[in-house]
């Protein structure tokens, strides 16, 4: 296959760090056209709405949406209908059961989705994986910490309903988590903190596990200052396993084996553009169907107002 031309929907914070550079450094792919209601110069045709894209912009073969969530759907519809291949941003929606919808109509139509999350493309996740596999695992402790103010500052959709708050970066851990496992997780608690002023939580606490009884825990934070925390302790009856700064280093028994600098975008990139010239789909929900069941069986806490 010719090199496959993409369009970027929604170029803020994201697109502009990861997905931009990403593209461009991917001899395979080439960004052509972005659409965006925000002024987006990215050397490339710029667009109002996908619509005006697809009628007046370069010819493509791809679309990657790096919108919010609530408004993915109705644009990956659009995409998938013109015959486009469409990269989701993560999460790849706002409900568990629309990506079953978009989905069905990527097969309907002979086009590759791709739900793409890219923590499972950090450098030790493969590495963690494989240890996990050749170890009678105990117990998983995950610790989530960030300062949403620093990560994303301005981003209101985020405290919305369908927004997900401090799921938006504990996704991430949460899709690490039921890739690296050798059996299913499921929710059996949550505590979820939610500002009295907003929609979604700024904390929360969940206890999971699977039918080994693997006792494994996450504690999601938006209001770490100094240092933060992407971490996931696996412990084993014969080792302990620590995976940090959101899957990129290793330490099995406190000694460090893999360390390594983020190439998270460039992978899946690299994923798209496989699956794309294999004519092939991925859209793994287990995580959002994680973060959704936080929210079916967890409690709720009011806290303090979040101003930024």
């Amino acid at each position: 296959m010719s090199i496959i031309r993409i369009g970027i929907v929604g170029v803020g914070k994201i697109a502009r760090d990861q997905h931009v550079p990403a593209i461009a450094a991917d001899p395979g792919l080439e960004l052509v056209a972005v659409a965006s209601r925000s002024h987006a110069d990215v050397g490339v045709p710029a667009f109002d709405s996908l619509e005006a894209l697809l009628a007046d912009g370069p010819d493509l073969d791809a679309i990657a949406l790096c919108t919010p969530p609530q408004v993915r759907r109705e644009t990956a519809l659009t995409a998938l209908r013109a015959g486009k291949h469409v990269f989701l941003e993560k999460p790849p929606g706002a409900t568990v059961g629309e990506v079953g919808d978009l989905s069905a109509l990527a097969a309907e139509q002979g086009v590759t989705l791709f739900a793409s999350w890219h923590s499972r493309f950090a450098a030790g996740v493969p590495a963690a994986k494989a240890w996990i596999a050749a170890h009678q695992i105990t117990s998983v402790d995950i610790q989530w910490r960030e300062d949403v103010r620093r990560w994303h500052p301005g981003q209101t959709w985020i405290w919305e309903a369908g927004g997900l708050g401090v799921f938006d970066p504990g996704i991430n851990a949460l899709s690490i988590l039921t890739e690296i496992m050798p059996r299913e997780v499921f929710v059996t608690d949550a505590r979820l903190q939610v500002p009295e002023n907003v929609q979604a939580p700024v904390a929360a606490h969940m206890a999971m596990t699977d039918i080994a009884g693997t006792m494994i825990t996450a504690d999601f934070d938006f209001l770490q200052t100094g240092p933060q925390t992407w971490d996931i302790t696996v412990t084993a009856k014969d080792g302990r396993l620590r995976l940090s700064s959101g899957g990129a280093r290793i330490e099995i028994d406190g000694a460090p084996v893999v360390q390594a600098a983020d190439a998270e975008y460039p992978g899946l990139y690299t994923r798209f553009g496989d699956l794309i010239r294999a004519g092939k789909s991925e859209a793994d929900i287990r995580p959002l169907a994680l973060v959704a069941d936080a929210f079916l069986v967890g409690r709720r806490d009011l806290v303090a107002a979040f101003i930024e």
